[in-house]
């Protein structure tokens, strides 16, 4: 288990110095010039360059990255151009609202996914499991945007149920604010639970063909026991990894759900950096964004042995 940890360790590291660099690049691409943007249309061309070498805009890239990456590596990711705080506080504040959201989503919709495929192996060709994968088919289908408008206009427009934009934190009010989080985490678990649902119930199907299975229901025991204790605990191996790329995703790509709710996140705090071409910004929750996607994913390697009897730790 330790030498397979530190495989994994040993394999991240070259992926996150990679995807350093490519956000690096990738924020330069960007069009538009920071200290323009800092002092306006009406700088003076003086004034621009002592902005620009203050910001160490005027040297080569190679030396700008050197720079950056140190700072990085100390943990100072800039100042925000548009508000002057600084970056690193500003993400960790905003990527508490999209950590709650997501992980509320993604608690959901395995709950609902797992023994739901599990219900459509146990009966197959049947009439539940055809409409289970209808279902999930359907679910898989609809973009994440326009989920979260039909449910903006159905909940929040029509029935007049839930708030239609807005947040509240839930340290201030407990109550409104799981309000306002309902219909954001009820888009993301629409769009997800389709593909954990199949995959459940694909490697369901796998186990209940094995031999071992067979030989416990030839014994005589029920098959509540024979799901529970012989078929679940080895049919959620692949599901949980699924679940830790959905986590990884739901993280990364929350930005549009954010943005139609209105939800003051790291998406969309990602998306107004972009607009108002704020590097440091724009960077950092690049990089932070990256950087949590490759850990979640090295967790998830990590517990899978636990998760998996037929995989040695």
């Amino acid at each position: 288990m330790l030498q397979f940890l530190l495989t994994r360790i040993m394999t991240a590291i070259p992926t996150l110095l990679l995807v350093t660099v490519l956000v690096f690049l990738l924020t330069r691409m960007v069009p538009g010039d920071p200290a323009l943007l800092m002092l306006g249309d009406m700088a003076t061309e003086e004034s621009l360059a002592d902005l620009r070498h203050s910001m160490g805009l005027d040297q080569g890239m190679v030396q700008q990255f050197i720079i950056w990456f140190g700072n990085v590596l100390q943990g100072n990711f800039g100042h925000s151009i548009q508000s002057g705080q600084d970056v690193l506080p500003l993400i960790l504040q905003r990527f508490g609202v999209t950590l709650s959201v997501v992980l509320a989503a993604i608690a959901i919709a395995s709950l609902l996914a797992v023994p739901a495929g599990m219900l459509a192996a146990w009966k197959q060709n049947s009439s539940l499991d055809t409409g289970l994968v209808m279902f999930s088919t359907f679910l898989l289908s609809i973009p994440s945007f326009w989920m979260g408008l039909l449910i903006l206009l159905l909940f929040g427009l029509q029935l007049g149920w839930l708030p239609v934009v807005g947040y509240v934190s839930l340290s201030d009010n407990l109550k409104a604010g799981v309000l306002y989080l309902l219909m954001p985490v009820m888009t993301l678990v629409l769009v997800e639970i389709g593909a954990l649902v199949r995959m459940m119930r694909a490697s369901t199907l796998e186990v209940l063909r094995l031999d071992y299975v067979s030989h416990a229901r030839a014994k005589g025991l029920r098959e509540r026991t024979v799901l529970s204790r012989h078929v679940f605990p080895n049919a959620f191996g692949p599901t949980w990894t699924l679940i830790g790329l959905t986590l990884g995703n739901l993280l990364s790509g929350v930005a549009v759900t954010e943005t139609v709710f209105s939800l003051p996140g790291l998406g969309r705090l990602l998306v107004d950096a972009i607009y108002a071409r704020d590097y440091p910004v724009i960077q950092g929750c690049m990089l932070f964004i990256a950087t949590l996607y490759v850990l979640t994913n090295l967790l998830i390697d990590a517990l899978y042995p636990l998760f998996n009897p037929r995989v040695s730790a």
